[in-house]
């Protein structure tokens, strides 16, 4: 614990100290740190989804690809595609159908902004952003908030003991 080096006085000692060639700059790690943390690549909260909710997506003139919701946010989706299903172009736009039962869903438009090849996890997963829909915007906006409140709570069914009858 004693073999820590003061650096204090040098950081006053160049503040004051005249530029020369054998100056050398002493760089504040947590300063830098914070200036890249204040950078952050995303700015909109999102909440993770795999295996939340089930998506299907519209494949022109063939019909529905079934994909994995990765996570949403108020300005988006990513999806996970099976590597050997292919993939989407960059700016394309699709249909999605996001299910909350096997039968009922809740139509999207997406353009797609950008396509990853996931090689361990065996997809390709695609960010897109939600195309604006009058009709649909303040529903999808609801459904999002809905998401990432009902999403802090999750739990995982372990495989609990089903009864048959009460008594």
């Amino acid at each position: 614990m004693g073999k820590v080096i003061d650096l204090s006085t040098r950081f006053k000692a160049t503040a004051t100290a005249q530029p020369s060639a054998q100056a050398v700059n002493v760089v504040d790690y947590n300063e830098q740190k914070q200036k890249i943390l204040g950078h952050e690549r995303r700015q909109i909260k999102r909440t993770i989804l795999t295996e939340f909710v089930s998506a299907m997506v519209v494949v022109p003139e063939k019909g529905l690809l079934k994909v994995a919701i990765y996570d949403i946010s108020e300005q988006g989706i990513s999806f996970d595609v099976e590597a050997e299903q292919g993939a989407f172009q960059a700016n394309e736009e699709i249909s999605m159908r996001v299910y909350l039962n096997q039968k009922t869903y809740f139509p999207i438009e997406v353009r797609v902004k950008h396509v990853t090849v996931e090689a361990v996890e065996g997809v390709t997963r695609h960010g897109s952003v939600f195309t604006h829909q009058p009709a649909n915007d303040a529903a999808l906006q609801y459904f999002v908030k809905f998401i990432e409140a009902v999403s802090h709570g999750l739990k995982k069914d372990n495989g609990d003991l089903m009864v048959t009858k009460i008594s």
